[in-house]
């Protein structure tokens, strides 16, 4: 019972430390193996649902105001298939499979945005129905560089338009910086919404991944020893959980090596 609770606590302070709980009100989407960081800031809001891809080529986050009036999506994908992109490009690439795929999808408006700096910020507004057929508003940005794409797409069952005051304050901040490089929080995210959503075999590579980037000064986290315990324990379950043994064996004795007063080790 003893080790189940230092388990259990383990875990809750990996959702802690590397679940992504942006301060004050600022979102970011790194890939774990791709230049760019999407960044944005919107009062009011927290992530409700975060998802990833197996092959380190999208994340994702939702979030929702505290009304639930107003829900956002933001991704951060590769789309090598249409490179070099433009934020147009991308829009189109994403919207028209989209509007194939649901007859009832209804663009109001398009417009492009340049912006310096910044990349240029491409919109769409459109109304779309739900399986009740409900009418759904929908405002969405989309910023795009070389072969990777920001998509931020915000839902209302309410009349919206990227003309509106909280929306304009939101897609102002809307930023791709595609010189930025994965740091370890980044990976670390990447690792942990992968491992929350089950997908242990690429959660196990990840979090490895994470360990590597891992600051031997402990920054940005106050104690790098907790942080590599944490890392070194999810990807030891990651890939025993997934099957394979060896793995989370060899994983599990190098932490042993490096720190043997840890017990979970």
């Amino acid at each position: 019972m003893k080790v189940q609770v230092i388990i259990f606590a383990l875990l809750a302070f990996g959702s802690i430390a590397f679940t992504q709980k942006p301060p004050a009100t600022g979102f970011k989407l790194v890939l774990p193996d791709h230049q760019g960081q999407l960044t944005w800031t919107a009062d009011g809001f927290k992530i409700v649902q975060s998802s990833a891809k197996p092959n380190g080529r999208e994340l994702g986050i939702r979030g929702q105001d505290s009304s639930g009036r107003l829900s956002f999506l933001g991704f951060l994908f590769l789309m090598p298939e249409g490179a070099p992109l433009t934020s147009e490009k991308c829009r189109d690439g994403v919207l028209d499979p989209e509007k194939k795929g649901d007859p009832s999808l209804t663009i109001l408006k398009t417009s492009e945005i340049s912006r310096s700096p910044g990349l240029p910020l491409s919109l769409a507004t459109y109304t779309t129905k739900s399986r009740d057929g409900s009418l759904g508003y929908l405002v969405r940005g989309f910023v795009a560089t070389s072969d990777i794409c920001g998509d931020l797409e915000f839902y209302s069952k309410k009349p919206i338009s990227a003309d509106d005051a909280d929306l304009m304050k939101i897609l102002s901040s809307y930023q791709l910086d595609p010189a930025y490089s994965p740091k370890f929080a980044d990976v670390a995210f990447y690792a942990q919404v992968l491992y929350q959503t089950k997908m242990y075999q690429a959660a196990g590579p990840a979090f490895e991944k994470a360990l590597a980037l891992l600051p031997e000064d402990g920054s940005p986290f106050p104690s790098a020893r907790i942080a590599r315990r944490v890392m070194t324990d999810q990807a030891g379950m990651a890939y025993g959980i997934s099957g394979d043994l060896r793995k989370a064996r060899t994983v599990l004795e190098a932490g042993v090596a490096s720190d043997p007063d840890y017990p979970i080790y």
